[in-house]
């Protein structure tokens, strides 16, 4: 039966068809739902995990295919940075179950700190490379993909944008094909990847790229629609949809599905076949540059923008110089920008920070990156994960041989401190700067929709788990226990008061501002340990002087225009713009019945 799903849902369908056994990955848009998908809908036959970061997501993958079954590791484009020691090793070695790569890039920076074209991760390390153009092609790739694997002993990286992961598509799902565990033996030679090992392999992996390159040429993932002899398109990708649209039934099309190694002798025979070639794709002009120094002429980046998300607007108008038609009021739509939520414990803490004077405030990847947006202003830089602590640490020493009195604060959410912030904080510990590190622990992985982490007591397959304590971690690291504070980041006071002994100190600190997020889904454990009774805020208005103290937190349920008013169907009754009124005129409801 023909289904509707996305990219991401299709990429979990394709794999569960083709066997998978293990699964692994670090929760990152547009990446997330893949393994969602795979937790949730069939985990009666497979094993799937989230992992602290993609290094060890990608190494554990590596491990189970090295122990004889099918694995995939996926994550968004910034975790193949994070992925990337392992993955050109793992191409050296070969494989021994299928493993396959999920690399989600995100053209336009819809939710990234860049907008990196990680198929030049393909060339640089030299995997096998799929690009679906569609829902069913992402089933059909991913599905392939491990056969791939198997086939050309190589891990492949199944290559998709944030356009078709989210977007839907008609998928005809299979029945699983489940796959024998080929039996573990020694392989020194193939696995331990000393210099007298790796040269060897070195010269085996040249052997087996001429062994893909004539697949590429071969294989129907590559393929050619001659429709007339003017234009000539060649594109991957969800490119490929937008130029069909373009460019029309009129034009021939070279549908490239397998991108690496380029199909170049294919490549060529199109091009002799067609007056005027065109090279569609996002970003790089990563086959455009091949085409070119294989002596082919062709239009591309002088014409297709080489930055930003492309759509058939952007195509046509780059290539034809025309727009299509659309209501003024389209044009002026105003979107809102993203903002703390009401009730979010980081409003709270960051509300405190943000009237420090002489501080420098290094921040991470996460919901507490809306920090540094108006009004609060309480972030000077995002870097990629883990970078607040490592930066504090830098900065704080740069002022200390400069001799400046700025101080450091490093802001550093639960699940991004995990993730590469461990080591950052041991650095700080090890080489003994005065930065301030906070760790904003909201008890779940926030801004990529709410997945489990090492520090909230559930995995992904929801079975109960050891829960990280992070003050003990903390300690463990080399920070003094007189040097840790916990403090309920709702209670501006308290804050205050922390952030100011820490700043008094000339010694590593930390600061654990620990409350649940406010769209969370409550666990027993949250309302055993914290006070999440419903309330609501309200305004007195016989009392407020209008001074807005209040809307100066941020908070999207304060709004204001001849009065001060509190939406009471956003309020979560958090009581931060209660503690900043000087009038007392913000009471503090219990709600009733509840």
């Amino acid at each position: 039966m023909k289904q509707l799903m996305t990219g991401n849902e299709a990429i979990a369908r394709g794999a569960y068809e083709a066997g998978l056994v293990f699964a692994s990955a670090y929760p990152g848009t547009p990446s997330t739902e893949i393994l969602e998908n795979l937790g949730a809908l069939y985990k009666d036959e497979l094993y799937a995990e989230w992992a602290p970061n993609e290094k060890v997501a990608m190494e554990s993958a590596a491990g189970a295919s090295i122990a004889g079954v099918r694995a995939l590791a996926a994550m968004k484009h910034v975790g193949v940075n994070v992925a990337a020691d392992p993955l050109f090793t793992m191409v050296y070695t070969g494989v021994t179950g299928g493993l396959v790569l999920v690399s989600a890039d995100d053209p336009g920076m819809h939710s990234s700190q860049n907008e990196q074209d990680n198929r030049n991760y393909a060339t640089a390390s030299r995997i096998l490379m799929l690009e679906p153009s569609d829902s069913g092609e992402a089933r059909e790739y991913a599905k392939m993909a491990f056969e791939l694997s198997e086939r050309f002993n190589t891990p492949v990286m199944l290559r998709v944008t944030t356009r078709l992961c989210h977007s839907k598509g008609i998928v005809e799902p299979g029945e699983r094909e489940e796959r024998p565990h080929i039996p573990y033996k020694k392989q020194i030679t193939k696995y331990v990847a000393t210099p007298a090992n790796a040269k060897v392999l070195r010269r085996q992996l040249e052997e087996r790229l001429r062994d893909m390159e004539e697949y590429s040429n071969e294989t129907a993932l590559n393929r050619a629609e001659y429709n007339g002899e003017e234009i000539g398109v060649i594109s991957a990708g969800v490119a490929y949809q937008y130029a069909k649209e373009v460019f029309g039934p009129e034009a021939s099309y070279l549908k490239i599905g397998m991108s690496y190694p380029m199909p170049m002798k294919l490549v060529k025979e199109f091009a002799g076949r067609v007056k005027k070639l065109y090279v569609v794709e996002e970003m790089d002009p990563y086959m455009e540059n091949q085409i070119r120094r294989a002596g082919i002429s062709c239009i591309g980046k002088e014409l297709i923008p080489a930055f930003g998300e492309l759509d058939t607007d952007v195509v046509r108008k780059a290539v034809f110089g025309t727009e299509t038609e659309c209501l003024t009021s389209e044009k002026e739509a105003v979107a809102r920008p993203p903002a703390m939520c009401a009730g979010c414990p980081h409003r709270g803490f960051f509300y405190v920070l943000s009237k420090k004077k002489n501080v420098m405030i290094t921040g991470d990847i996460g919901c507490y990156t809306l920090g540094a947006a108006p009004p609060l202003g309480a972030l000077d830089t995002t870097i990629c994960m883990g970078a607040s602590i490592s930066g504090a640490h830098g900065a704080a020493r740069a002022f200390g041989k400069a001799g400046a009195d700025t101080r450091v604060v490093a802001v550093i959410g639960d699940s991004t401190f995990f993730h590469s912030g461990v080591t950052s904080l041991m650095n700080v510990a090890y080489n003994g700067s005065n930065a301030v590190s906070v760790i904003l622990d909201n008890r779940i992985t926030g801004m990529t929709g709410h997945q489990e982490n090492p520090g909230t007591g559930f995995t992904l397959m929801g079975d109960p788990a050891p829960e990280v304590d992070i003050p003990a971690l903390c300690r463990a690291l080399g920070i003094k226990g007189e040097n840790i504070h916990t403090v309920n980041p709702l209670d501006l006071g308290e804050t205050d008061r922390a952030l100011d002994e820490a700043l008094l100190k000339d010694e590593p600190s930390v600061i654990i501002a620990k409350w649940p997020c406010a769209l969370k889904r409550f666990t027993r454990e949250d309302r055993e340990n914290f006070d999440l009774s419903p309330k609501k805020c309200s305004i007195d208005q016989e009392k407020c002087r209008k001074c807005r103290l209040c809307s100066k937190t941020g908070c999207p349920a304060i709004y204001s225009g001849e009065t001060v008013e509190i939406n009471r169907a956003s309020c979560t009754g958090c009581g931060v713009c209660r503690q900043v009124c000087p009038f007392d005129a913000i009471t503090l409801e219990q709600e009733a019945g509840k």
